[in-house]
């Protein structure tokens, strides 16, 4: 295959049609977000990703990629569109199902099209491949399909995308085969083939493996604040155990897939996804437990000002998706709190427009507590005498446990973390 088409080029999708350019093949990546469309032809990239910008103009520069808000003929269609979900937590496959629409009209005889975005299982051939088919055309055929699910992490995209072993799922043995050779461009790591359904599930269970995970951590954290136990004590003791590996709680778990994907488990199968359907029960009900352990300490909250550390899902990424970290402050602001946000790597952002600030300081500044939300490595070295002196009450929430907290209670700091209201650490 010469010619691959992209449609979606945000976080999996820019990467990935930047790695086939810079590996030989023509590529023209596709979004309807005229936007998206004029920054990267003006030489710019949209998303903030380590090595990316690079990257991108190297492919553009080469002639290899172009980028258009609608697609062409190709040897092979790739679909990496947003599957976010809706209130009632059921997916929202509008982006995938105009992508398929959009390729019909391009689709000829032993073409390729793989889906990447994460969907509910059975997507590829109850969904995508009865709208590809409309072109007259009979999958399995006349064409190939297959599924390939990304599996990198926000940071470390670049590498991981080479790095990383693939699964790709087909309809059939020629579907997965075509996908392998395709992805053998530039991938290094291990292949593995398999049908498009199983794909789709190996996808949903790694991250509802680690959300089920995060979410027993959250709950011993509540449990050690009812029983007057520091869990971040209790989890480093029961991880002495061979066989135990408790993850770390928080306010809460974000991003585009550990808080979206168990919810495809439960909108397809509630029946049987009942643990999968408490465990993301808990985790979004995080951000309601942080905010009732500062009214426990302050009681109306009402007035009050909290300077917000931190709004990223994830730390040392200016990515939002999801953020449990958003959803605090959206509490607070909605018990009557003011806030003020600041977040190094959120710098504009226009549903936070009202909350953010420039600095620390800034965040600081009259406010009656600090609440660190997210670890950005530039949290963990803060002047906190100057943070203190500032402040209206020198107070400290820590969700992470990741603070220097004697050096913050030093500084005239009243500090309170997630998980430990143990009266005195051994």
């Amino acid at each position: 295959m010469f010619k691959v088409c992209v449609l979606g080029l945000g976080y999996i999708g820019l990467p990935t049609a930047s790695m086939f350019a810079t590996h030989g093949l023509e590529v023209v990546g596709v979004d309807v977000n005229q936007a998206v469309v004029k920054t990267l032809n003006g030489g710019d990239i949209h998303i903030e990703e380590p090595g990316l910008k690079t990257v991108v103009q190297a492919a553009i520069k080469s002639g290899r990629l172009r980028v258009a808000a609608s697609p062409e003929p190709a040897d092979a269609f790739i679909i990496a569109v947003p599957t976010p979900i809706n209130a009632d937590k059921t997916a929202d496959m509008r982006y995938v199902i105009s992508a398929a629409e959009a390729i019909v009209p391009h689709l000829r005889q032993g073409n390729l099209v793989i889906l990447e975005s994460t969907s509910p299982p059975r997507t590829t051939v109850d969904l995508v491949q009865p709208i590809l088919e409309r072109s007259g055309l009979q999958a399995g055929q006349d064409f190939l399909l297959a599924y390939s699910p990304e599996r990198v992490l926000p940071g470390q995209i670049l590498r991981e995308l080479v790095e990383n072993s693939r699964v790709i799922g087909g309809i059939d043995c020629a579907s997965a085969e075509a996908g392998r050779d395709l992805y053998a461009t530039f991938v290094q790591g291990e292949i593995v083939l398999t049908d498009a359904t199983t794909a789709e599930m190996v996808k949903l269970m790694e991250n509802t493996y680690r959300d089920i995970n995060i979410a027993i951590a959250n709950e011993f954290a509540r449990l050690a604040d009812r029983f007057g136990v520091n869990v971040w004590e209790a989890i480093a003791i029961a991880n002495r155990h061979p066989r135990v590996k408790i993850l770390q709680p928080g306010p809460g778990v974000g991003g585009h897939c550990i808080s979206v994907d168990p919810w495809f488990f439960v909108e397809a199968a509630p029946d049987i996804a009942k643990l999968i359907h408490q465990a993301r029960l808990v985790n979004d009900g995080q951000p309601a437990y942080v905010v009732a352990q500062l009214r426990e300490k302050f009681g109306e909250l009402r007035g009050k000002t909290f300077g917000a550390l931190g709004v990223t899902y994830k730390p040392d990424v200016d990515d939002i998706r999801e953020s449990p970290a958003i959803e605090v402050v959206h509490l607070l602001y909605e018990a009557g709190a003011i806030v003020r946000i600041f977040d190094p790597y959120v710098k504009s952002n226009y549903q936070l427009a009202e909350w953010l600030v420039n600095s620390v300081e800034a965040a600081a500044t009259a406010a009656d507590g600090l609440l660190l939300l997210v670890q950005h490595r530039e949290f963990l070295a803060l002047d906190v005498a100057r943070l203190a002196s500032v402040m209206r009450h020198p107070f400290v929430f820590d969700s992470r446990n990741v603070l220097n907290h004697r050096a913050w209670q030093a500084a005239g700091f009243d500090v309170m973390v997630l998980g430990n209201s143990k009266a005195q650490d051994f």
